[in-house]
Order: C-alpha cells, then sequence, then structure tokens
C-alpha cells in the first residue's frame, strides 16, 4: 500500500514512520503550513522535517505558499471549533494531495499526539476520505508518545512547545495570571 501521512512536523513523525514501513506500507510525507504561526515557526519545522526525511530517506511533499490569512479567516468568531476547522483543513489538503498521486490512502501524524482529539480526527478523516474518494487510514500511534519523544531529542531535532497555530502559541505562553499584571 502506498500511503500520504500528513506530516505536520519531525519529532511527531518519528514513530508513525517506523510503524508503517514496519507494515510494508510504502509511506512519503505532507507537509501543511498555513496554519503554523509565526511564519518562523513554520520554516524551524520545515527545516527540521527536511534535514530529518533526509537522513532516513522519506519523501516530503512540502505545500506551497503560507495562507495564514485564509486559516485565520476559516477560524475567528469559531475559536472554540478551531481544531475541528484546521483538522478537517489538513485533512482534506491532504487526501486531495493522495488522491491526484494515486496514493491508496492518506492519514496523519497528528494520530501519534495524546493531545490531540483522536475521535474528531478519525471522523474527519473518514468523512473527507469518502468526499474526496480515498480511504483514511486510521492507526492509534500514541504507544509510541515515549519512544517518539526519547528518540527526537537523542537526535538533537528541534521540538516545539504548542500545537501551531496562534491560539495553541496563546495557551502555551500565556497564563491567565498573567491579565492581573496588566
Amino acid at each position: 500500500m502506498k500511503l500520504l501521512l500528513h506530516t505536520c512536523c519531525a519529532p511527531c513523525a518519528i514513530y508513525p514512520i517506523e510503524t508503517l514501513r514496519k507494515d510494508g506500507i510504502e509511506v512519503m510525507g505532507f507537509f501543511y503550513r498555513h496554519n503554523i504561526h509565526p511564519y518562523t515557526e513554520c520554516l524551524k519545522r520545515q527545516e527540521t522535517l527536511t534535514a530529518f526525511a533526509e537522513s532516513i530517506d522519506f519523501k516530503v511533499i512540502f505545500q506551497n505558499g503560507y495562507d495564514l490569512e485564509g486559516f485565520l479567516q476559516r477560524t475567528v468568531f469559531r475559536e472554540s471549533s478551531r481544531c475541528e476547522i484546521c483538522y478537517h483543513d489538513r485533512l482534506r489538503t491532504t487526501a486531495i494531495v493522495a488522491k491526484k498521486g494515486n496514493f491508496d490512502s492518506f492519514s496523519s501524524s497528528l494520530l501519534y499526539s495524546k493531545f490531540q482529539n483522536h475521535e474528531m480526527i478519525r471522523a474527519i478523516g473518514e468523512s473527507v476520505g469518502k468526499t474526496v474518494g480515498i480511504p483514511f487510514y486510521y492507526l492509534d500511534f500514541r504507544s509510541g508518545w515515549k519512544y517518539g519523544i526519547e528518540t527526537s531529542k537523542r537526535l538533537g531535532l528541534y521540538r516545539q512547545l504548542y500545537c501551531g497555530c496562534i491560539y495553541s502559541e496563546k495557551e502555551r505562553y500565556y497564563s491567565p495570571s498573567e491579565r492581573q499584571k496588566g
């Protein structure tokens, strides 16, 4: 089977790539970038993924452009649903690329993270897959969470401290107690 893996970053891709390859699946990555803020963070993740991919002979398709404005327009006034919107954008785009590239299925390295909503990702992936006409391959990679972290540290990979969007950046660095100081 030939699978296109939405790859949010190198550290989160380590375990899924190894697992899929062990299962005999030919896997290629797709880096979606429109949700990652700021742009310098997007570049750090892309550079790290590029170097990691070269080291393990992993081919990656890198999305062109940087449509942060489009991402923000789709999420503004829907902040409580921002993850659902973001999952949908990333999975739909991956499915379209996979369909055009004659892949057999698509999946996401988001399924590695214990911080992501797996049921939502699975439901959106399956729905998008039906709409686009390519199967979503669900596999729960969370069992490799510790292994992925240890491996990324051993390899000296850049490890981001938040999911990627401007909202998750705020949640990571801004505490409610900060409001009382200002």
